[in-house]
């Protein structure tokens, strides 16, 4: 399946409908959104002989079991990160003038293009040039910028975008309902939020995790799997500075320090929690928010209790100490003094006042 990329999915469909497919396709982009995918979703639907009105293959033609079974002699694929030299680029250009024995193309999916050698890419550029009306190149790169210009310019070029978080969790339910395992909102939305964009990379943390644990999967199994801080401790540190409970504070400070994380990922993370504390503050805002329903609510719980100066100057004071900690030599000393500003901060605005 492609996940996250509609409007390149309604150009090349657009294209095939019209037929006006271009000779050369540069899929650009982040690692893990799928360009080989969608590279191999396209030679399937270029070979079919009985394509949907949807235009997607029938997967029941002799065409598409052969691509299904990787037998199919029309369809190349190409590592160019391990075939960059000259040599496998003379050999793909003698493949290339011989017609295709079955199917309409014959096309070449060249992975990690930008990998190869310059030699290499002069050798390709006369068959790119002018290639045979059978042959269909797709180049897939997450470098785009590393490509000659003189390729750049012969290919019609997607650019492939981070996945949403919406979209990833969306794919992550579905998998779990046909695997009928048990995983709640908020645990998919912790993958979905460290894949940073990549549906390969949350497949990869989702098998890591099902492969751990049987039963119900929670929030907490994934952040601990993941060693993440879980949120109960950023909510904890919230409540204590607005009661102005630097004991507590410090309290709940040493126990992170103690669970074996570092002074930069407490500071990150209390960031991010005071940041989502000001979204949710505004309907506007709080739409651009990537949690799960029942996180959600907890901080719009929080952000009642709190005024926008509050987070916004707290916000201020922990970017400010994340910014000294790399000169720090006392690095738990610059959190604490951070943290203690924020426990009395409302004391410094009344005696102001």
């Amino acid at each position: 399946d492609l996940i996250g990329q509609d409007h390149i999915a309604t150009t090349l469909k657009n294209a095939i409908k019209n037929d006006q497919l271009a000779h050369a396709f540069l899929f650009s982009g982040p690692r893990g959104v799928g360009k080989t995918t969608s590279a191999r979703i396209l030679a399937k639907v270029l070979n079919c002989e009985n394509l949907s009105d949807n235009y997607q293959a029938c997967g029941e033609c002799s065409a598409c079991k052969a691509f299904e079974d990787n037998a199919s002699f029309n369809i190349f694929e190409l590592d160019a990160a391990s075939n960059n030299s000259v040599e496998h680029i003379r050999s793909l250009n003698d493949q290339v003038r011989f017609q295709p024995q079955q199917g309409s193309y014959k096309i070449y999916i060249i992975d990690e293009v930008h990998m190869l050698s310059q030699a290499a890419f002069n050798a390709f550029l006369k068959t790119l040039e002018e290639p045979p009306p059978y042959a269909k190149f797709i180049l897939a790169t997450t470098e785009k910028h590393k490509i000659i210009p003189t390729i750049l310019s012969r290919c019609q070029i997607f650019d492939f975008k981070r996945i949403q978080v919406s979209d990833i969790v969306l794919q992550l339910k579905d998998i779990v309902q046909k695997e009928g395992r048990q995983m709640d909102g908020d645990a998919l939305h912790l993958i979905a939020q460290k894949a940073d964009g990549a549906m390969r990379d949350a497949l990869s943390i989702y098998d890591r995790i099902v492969s751990a644990e049987d039963g119900m999967i929670t929030y907490s199994t994934v952040a601990e799997s993941l060693n993440v801080l879980d949120h109960d401790h950023y909510f904890q540190m919230v409540d204590a500075a607005i009661k102005e409970d630097l004991t507590g504070l410090m309290v709940t400070m040493d126990n992170i320090i103690k669970q074996g994380f570092e002074v930069e990922q407490f500071t990150l993370g209390m960031m991010e929690h005071l940041r989502q504390l000001l979204f949710v503050k505004d309907m506007q805002t709080a739409s651009i928010m990537e949690v799960g329903d029942g996180l959600k609510k907890r901080y719009e719980d929080q952000a009642r209790l709190t005024s926008s100066s509050f987070l916004l100057t707290a916000l201020s004071i922990m970017d400010h100490a994340d910014m000294n900690l790399s000169k720090s030599q006392n690095k738990r000393l610059t959190l604490e003094i951070a943290l203690s500003k924020i426990a009395y901060m409302n004391r410094v605005v009344d005696k102001k006042k």
